[in-house]
């Protein structure tokens, strides 16, 4: 589960190298990336969203 994770926020940042998105695609699962990056996308929104009610008040 880590190595989805980290390939996850790899890719968040776009510092993923083309030999480990070759094998994430040939090896991994589709679900869990889905899962993984669905997750942390909601996360984002709910950090950048807590920042910007503490900033405001």
């Amino acid at each position: 589960m880590w190595r989805v994770i980290k390939s996850v926020l790899a890719a968040f940042f776009g510092v993923q190298k083309e030999q480990r998105r070759r094998e994430d695609f040939e090896q991994g699962r589709p679900l869990a990336f889905i899962v993984v990056g669905v997750l942390m996308g909601l996360l984002f929104v709910v950090g950048v969203a807590a920042v910007a009610i503490v900033v405001a008040r």
